[in-house]
């Protein structure tokens, strides 16, 4: 069993940055397609980014590609999500997600954590 705790949450404005981070248990992270996405209010949960196990590939939604840059320390178990010119529809619950066969699919993401909410003000 993975958990993963995600931090970095909070409200920032229109045009500013944060980093997010996601901390997981267990001895296995590095062997682990690490995933980000986030649900606004009265939206579905949709894909931010993705990275592999060794971090040679990177994935990421159109809506924040070129923004938001998504990173990982194996030997610290942890990854990230820097976020940079953040706009009032990143509003929303980050969740950090582990190990899945299709880095873009949530359905195929075996452990998540509980979310980190985000409100970017206008």
């Amino acid at each position: 069993q993975v958990q993963l705790v995600e931090s970095g949450g909070g409200l920032v404005q229109d045009g500013g940055s944060l980093r997010l981070s996601c901390a997981a248990s267990g001895r296995t992270f590095s062997t682990y397609v690490m995933g980000w996405f986030r649900q606004a209010p009265g939206k579905e949960r949709e894909f931010v980014a993705a990275i592999s196990a060794n971090a040679v590939s990177t994935y990421y939604s159109d809506s924040v590609r070129g923004r938001f840059t998504i990173s990982r320390e194996n030997g610290k178990n942890t990854v990230y999500l820097q976020m940079t010119s953040l706009k009032p529809e990143d509003t929303a619950v980050y969740y950090c997600a582990a190990d899945s066969s299709l880095p873009r699919s949530e359905v195929r993401y075996k452990y998540w954590g509980q979310g980190t909410q985000i409100t970017v003000s206008s």
